[in-house]
């Protein structure tokens, strides 16, 4: 099979894996909005059953469903190291590495995973199972770029920094919200005034965030040539910025009373973290202007379709 060829494919699974880590933790986060996370008591069965037909509610199925989708996620993540180490001389040097880091983060997943329903819960788990959960979504994101890409060109400082910057704003708004969540943070606010510093810090987090891909945009469609051609990927994540503000304002002032309100928030977030972690990723391409924006929308497709 042509070098090509199998990079390519492994790229596509990679993209696969992208989408499924995205459901993955956004059933996290209905699971902790619907109080579901011990739904199932024991782990990694549930009810000490494959499926528990019997005692099926929205609870236990958020639950049951989440780990249904952390197994995928494993299968393919271990399918994805097996080739990377049959195929590896087609491949970059660092990729099998790189699948078996992956795999091993995936372990550790699961076992904090398992943490979580045998201590019943502790905040600092939980926050570090989502904090495991959106760097794998992130590294993931990028080495999907990195496949598909047919550039071996490095983008240059700035555009790293400016998407790392967003990216790192993102990943501390969600920690932070995960924290919240967990200590019951906004209730206590809204009812008392008390534990309203994580709130702030959640609100404040946003601006790097905001700044980063608005100073990338601007700069961007300055510069003109490839840089010019990411603008309907820049605006997508500029959309998706304005929309988890937004979002978030809303169900602020509803006193968090919405549960899909509170899952599309985090559904976003994931989106944004892939979003980011790829843009750091893309290569330029030295090709004129029409073709490298219909090579980049042939990337964007597959990658973040």
């Amino acid at each position: 099979m042509p070098p090509s060829l199998i990079r390519d494919h492994l790229g596509k699974l990679a993209a696969h894996i992208v989408v499924a880590l995205v459901i993955l933790v956004v059933i996290g986060g209905a699971t902790r909005v619907m109080e579901a996370g011990l739904a199932c008591p024991d782990w990694p069965l549930c009810y000490g059953s494959l499926l528990p037909i019997n005692r099926m509610n929205l609870q236990v199925f958020l639950e049951w469903f989440h780990r249904l989708d952390a197994f995928f996620v494993g299968i393919t993540l271990s399918l994805q190291l097996l080739f990377s180490w049959i195929y590896r001389s087609s491949l970059p040097k660092w990729f099998p590495w790189f699948s078996a880091l992956i795999f091993l983060m995936l372990l550790l997943q699961g076992g904090l995973g398992a943490l979580t329903v045998i201590d019943l819960l502790p905040s600092y788990v939980v926050v570090g199972h989502l904090f495991l959960a959106l760097t794998l979504l992130a590294l993931m994101s990028g080495v999907t770029q990195l496949l598909i890409s047919p550039s071996e060109m490095e983008s240059p400082f700035w555009w790293k920094m400016l998407a790392g910057v967003s990216l790192s704003g993102i990943l501390a708004q969600c920690l932070i919200g995960s924290r919240m969540a967990t200590t019951w943070s906004v209730q206590k606010c809204i009812a008392n005034g008390s534990h309203c510093y994580l709130l702030d810090f959640h609100k404040l987090s946003v601006i790097p965030s905001a700044l980063g891909v608005f100073i990338l945009l601007i700069t961007s469609i300055y510069l003109g040539g490839w840089f010019r051609a990411q603008w309907r990927f820049l605006l997508f994540v500029c959309s998706l910025l304005m929309m988890q503000i937004i979002i978030g304002f809303i169900s602020l002032n509803l006193g968090l009373s919405e549960p899909l309100l509170r899952v599309l928030h985090q559904l976003v977030a994931s989106l944004l973290v892939a979003s980011l972690a790829a843009l750091i990723c893309r290569r330029p391409i030295d090709l004129p202007s029409s073709q490298s924006e219909q090579l980049e929308d042939s990337s964007l497709e597959v990658c973040h379709g």
